[in-house]
């Protein structure tokens, strides 16, 4: 055969495999974004979607047409004072969440409490962390309501009254128990591995340089956990303040709560206003997302120390 022609012949059957190279690359590329579409579709249908409703919706009239009044109508003294109600209830929710999370976790991780607790601890705040709504308001009501289990055995049997002492439900108290509930879980989850990173070296060579347990803490560790946990009680307080349903199978219309008073406004009653619901609920989207952009950004900072 000429020699040519086997040239010829050699650079057709390579041109040809790397046409066929590069369409497998291209097939294998769109099957693995395969596997990641139906969290794009998620994303889209129950978070893009609804959160461009809500703000069509608040700048929109009941009858059609565009208006500032929804937003202007967010000026009520009622409106204020329920928005003020959820961020107390979150942040100190939060707050408690963080302090008896962080114990808890650093008791199982860094302060020598048996390690195997460590896996049934995380199982469980993995679950506990997910339940709320209507199931976990009756597990509180069942059990410290005015006709709950432990209430009327504190009665019973020490003549203890809780509701003598000031305590009720039914109440921004209560709800701040019964949140913590799910907030100590959440913290347990994400303190967790920022408390993996501490290095061993760092304690030691705070030992070798004559630094007490307390000064180790107080000077090395807690500056390095300080983003990760302001961090945490952003998510935490995020968490809280976004929570509907278990405030309102708790308290119902007792409490005035931003999420409570969203769902008086768009569940068609008389006096209720869809378009003054979706500013409340744009309200509040602004209130976590800033919350949530806080948690995000010193997270990132924490990992600069502790990768």
């Amino acid at each position: 055969m000429h020699p040519f022609k086997t040239d010829r012949t050699m650079a057709a059957i390579s041109d040809s495999l790397r046409l066929r190279a590069s369409r497998w690359k291209a097939g294998a590329g769109m099957a693995r974004w395969l596997g990641v579409l139906p969290f794009f579709v998620f994303v889209i249908l129950f978070l893009i979607l609804p959160t461009l409703y809500i703000v069509v919706g608040a700048f929109r009239q009941t009858g059609g047409g565009w208006t500032f009044d929804n937003i202007l109508n967010l000026r009520q003294q009622s409106i204020i004072n329920a928005y003020w109600v959820s961020i107390k209830v979150s942040f100190w929710s939060a707050l408690l969440g963080c302090v008896i999370g962080f114990a808890m976790a650093a008791s199982v991780v860094l302060w020598g409490v048996d390690r195997r607790l460590r896996n049934p601890l995380l199982t469980f705040s993995g679950v506990a962390s997910n339940f709320a709504g209507v199931p976990l308001a009756f597990a509180f009501i069942a059990t410290l309501g005015p006709a709950g289990l432990i209430t009327l055995y504190l009665r019973t049997e020490f003549g203890i009254n809780l509701r003598a002492w000031g305590w009720n439900l039914l109440s921004s108290k209560g709800l701040i128990v019964t949140y913590l509930f799910f907030q100590i879980p959440l913290m347990i989850l994400i303190i967790t591995p920022a408390l993996d990173g501490l290095r061993r070296e760092w304690r030691e060579a705070a030992a070798v340089l004559g630094a007490s347990s307390l000064q180790y803490w107080r000077m090395v560790a807690l500056p390095i956990l300080f983003p990760s946990i302001l961090g945490c009680m952003a998510l935490l307080f995020a968490n809280a303040f976004g929570a509907v349903a278990t405030a309102i199978a708790l308290t119902g219309p007792a409490l005035n709560i931003a999420p409570i008073l969203l769902y008086a406004q768009i569940r068609g009653d008389v006096l209720g206003n869809p378009n003054l619901g979706y500013a409340l609920a744009l309200g509040m989207i602004v209130i976590t997302a800033a919350a949530n952009s806080l948690y995000i950004w010193l997270r990132a900072r924490s990992e600069r120390w502790l990768k």
